[in-house]
């Protein structure tokens, strides 16, 4: 490996730490209370080195964001093939809950802090907001529009909007319980137990009953 690739490298492999530690700093104590000092404290760098590769704070929280959605995003494209939207939603229930506990600290940033700046298409924070191929909840609507079609779901059930909201509520909840309860007198089942039960009930609960 000649100097420039090591360059190369060594410049990758920093941007790297910058990413992680800001994740972290961002997920346990918020946006605002985070500086580029203090990143720059948990990966024992200078300040400088991160403005090299960050112009500030609020450009590294959108390169985040824009990873963390992406990388959801992409595990729920590979559902797409599944032709039955029934079926669909129950994998996209099971994805969404894992993706949460093999990374929480992506999570706790996305969906337990508040979004200190707007996250809307053309922002470099999602890359096209409304496109089942790049945004999760349109994704989630999609399959829930598709099961409506297809004659699934209970026919009273004409709020799509509402529909798909409560749905992601429902395995946002248990996810976000996974992540934080970790004391004695919570004793769950295991997660995916607790998962397949949750799902059970929701599928139950929306699906049309046969004659």
């Amino acid at each position: 490996m000649g100097p420039r690739d090591r360059r190369e490298r060594d410049r990758a492999e920093l941007r790297e730490k910058i990413l992680t530690a800001a994740r972290e700093l961002f997920a346990e104590h918020g946006y605002e209370d985070v500086s580029m000092r203090k990143i720059a404290d948990r990966i024992e760098y200078s300040p400088t080195s991160i403005y090299l590769h960050f112009a500030d704070k609020e450009a590294l929280f959108r390169e985040l964001v824009y990873g963390d959605y992406l990388m959801l995003s992409k595990e729920f494209a590979v559902m797409a093939s599944t032709q039955n939207p029934a079926e669909r939603l129950l994998q996209i229930g099971e994805a969404y809950v894992q993706f949460g506990a093999t990374h929480p600290f992506h999570y706790r940033m996305m969906f337990m802090n508040p979004p200190p700046i707007k996250r809307h298409c053309g922002d470099g924070a999602i890359p096209a907001k409304g496109l089942p191929d790049w945004d999760a909840y349109a994704f989630l609507k999609w399959t829930v529009t598709e099961a409506a079609q297809a004659g699934f779901l209970r026919p009273d059930l004409t709020d799509l909007d509402l529909l798909s909201q409560t749905l992601w509520a429902a395995v946002h909840g248990i996810t976000a319980l996974e992540i934080t309860m970790h004391n004695e007198e919570w004793q769950p089942r295991p997660l995916q137990q607790r998962t397949h039960a949750m799902l059970d009930a929701l599928m139950n609960g929306i699906t049309r009953k046969g004659d």
